[in-house]
């Protein structure tokens, strides 16, 4: 793909399309090799570099984050603390926006993603993929007898919706402590769903989306992943 090279500066979060001409006084931008001194010179994104190295992640974002607790997917600073803060200032400024494949509230922690890749995030939060999430809860109370059945029915109906939900697979792991793998993501369904009938989740948190699992990756860190993860 090429653009011109202000326009690349400006969409990977460097500086915007005005500074660019500052930056090539500065002597930080190359083409080629080349010291560049027009910002409306179009360029693939392989041959231009910013302080001598490569632009950063030309093709597009696809991270994998920890999230902890206490910070919400929202862009809107009035909303508080975000997992986007979390990121380096420059991928916070890019064009298209960095932001989240689905959600997981405050009080949730765990697995996610986040991208700049519109395209993916339709893909993996639309109901005919499917994608499969698994989250761990645990409950204020022991789990009912039964629930797994009704939860795999696909007759769940929760309140002020006329649609059950989709067939859910529940995992007990202990008394009050089960996993429950959803392929839809309704609002707080998680919650909703135990609500429904008459439990209250204490701790939740996302420990797969599709096949990614977390590994040891630390709360509130993130690493990179290819773009073509969800290809096949």
């Amino acid at each position: 793909m090429w653009r011109r090279l202000d326009q690349w500066l400006s969409n990977l979060g460097y500086c915007s399309r005005r500074e660019a001409r500052g930056w090539m006084d500065d002597e930080r931008i190359t083409i080629n090799g080349q010291l560049a001194d027009d910002p409306g010179e179009r360029c693939a994104s392989t041959a231009l570099r910013v302080d001598d190295e490569p632009l950063d992640h030309p093709d597009g974002l696809l991270l994998l984050m920890n999230k902890p607790l206490g910070r919400v997917c929202s862009h809107e600073a009035r909303e508080g603390p975000n997992v986007y803060d979390l990121l380096p200032a420059r991928w916070r400024r890019r064009n298209p926006q960095v932001t989240t494949i689905g959600r997981l509230d405050k009080d949730t922690s765990g697995l996610l993603l986040l991208t700049d890749q519109s395209a993916l995030v339709h893909r993996l939060t639309s109901p005919k993929h499917k994608v499969a999430k698994i989250y761990r809860a645990t409950l204020n109370r022991d789990l009912p007898a039964g629930l797994g059945e009704l939860f795999a029915s696909g007759t769940l109906l929760l309140e002020d919706e006329t649609t059950p939900c989709a067939p859910a697979e529940l995992r007990v792991l202990g008394p009050r402590e089960a996993e429950l793998t959803l392929t839809e993501g309704r609002f707080h369904q998680v919650r909703r769903m135990f609500a429904s009938q008459g439990c209250e989740v204490v701790t939740l948190d996302r420990v797969r989306f599709g096949h990614l699992e977390l590994g040891d990756l630390a709360l509130g860190t993130w690493r990179d992943l290819p773009l073509d993860t969800f290809s096949t």
